[in-house]
């Protein structure tokens, strides 16, 4: 079934220009075409419509995945009022002892708590732990292989600082969070945030994602 996703504004990326009432239409785990919602609905009078809030970007892509789920521990919610909420690092980490069974719901919740954050990509080197990169795959995140920006657009990972869990983090513009561009027969990777505009979204992060679509599936939804 063919699907359009449809938003305020749609920023395609590639150095295209933001298309408003703009809406790209998936098919299976593939964009089959994008541009403004009215000339999409008209070619696909009989596409279900998903209408977000705001803006609708390509997905985007996470750089510190695999420091973040080694080096961070995420608090289940049922241990909010002795953890808190945010994840935990350095002694708070080694307080907690090792434990294979925390870790790998830890892991879980990480790559949840990534998925919330618009991310639809994540950076693994070679030498990544395995079985974490199993869990990144299954997740519905693309793994792509390497080090640094891997070949797709913006600043690299942070070796020398702490991970970040917003891709937005740092950036001087949405394109260079983005995994990669829309196009036609990719791989439908599309994140939506409740913001008016690409200013806003810089400035509010990915936390205002209200829904992200991995491989043409909707893999988070806030609303």
């Amino acid at each position: 079934m063919l699907t359009i996703h449809a938003a305020a504004l749609l920023l395609p990326g590639g150095g295209r220009a933001s298309v408003p009432d703009g809406a790209v239409a998936v098919r299976d785990a593939t964009t089959v075409a994008f541009g403004p919602y009215g000339e999409l609905a008209a070619a696909h009078p009989d596409a279900r419509v998903r209408r977000w809030p705001g803006v609708l970007t390509p997905g985007l892509v996470q750089r510190d995945a695999v420091r973040l789920l080694e080096e961070s521990y995420f608090p289940d919610p049922r241990e909010a009022d002795t953890l808190g909420t945010s994840p935990l690092t350095g002694e708070a980490l080694d307080a907690l002892g090792p434990d294979d069974t925390w870790r790998a719901g830890s892991v879980r919740r990480g790559l949840h708590r990534m998925l919330r954050h618009g991310t639809t990509a994540a950076t693994a080197a070679p030498t990544a732990p395995p079985a974490l990169v199993t869990a990144m795959r299954r997740s519905g995140l693309l793994v792509i292989g390497g080090s640094g920006d891997m070949g797709v657009v913006g600043s690299p990972a942070h070796p020398g600082g702490t991970p970040r869990l917003d891709p937005l983090a740092g950036a001087e513009a949405v394109a260079g969070a983005m995994a990669a561009p829309l196009a036609v027969g990719g791989r439908a990777d599309l994140a939506a945030f409740d913001v008016p505009d690409e200013d806003a979204l810089l400035a509010a992060g990915g936390a205002s994602c209200v829904a992200t679509v991995a491989a043409g599936r909707l893999v988070y939804r806030g609303r």
